[in-house]
């Protein structure tokens, strides 16, 4: 028998920050359906649009900090904390 998902979570926790958001895309990966080739065309556009935004400096950039905040109060305001 295999690790319980208890285990693998207490193992998981120990990898840094980079670790955990990897090990979670894989387990997102895992799950879903095969990509639709015409959606995964255009994300790649739509991620190339906003990268030359981003290098051209028309893009509005927010620090991380504040978008986890900004998350986190709309989470309390839905949820409640």
């Amino acid at each position: 028998m295999g690790k319980s998902v208890e285990q693998l979570y207490r193992e998981a926790e120990e990898l840094d920050e980079a670790g955990r958001a990897r090990l979670a895309g894989l387990l997102l990966e895992s799950i879903e359906p095969d990509p639709d080739v015409d959606v995964e065309e255009a994300w790649s556009k739509e991620i190339e649009s906003r990268l030359k935004s981003i290098d051209e400096g028309r893009a509005t950039l927010v620090p991380w900090e504040d978008v986890k905040r900004r998350v986190h109060e709309k989470m309390a305001e839905r949820f409640g904390s």
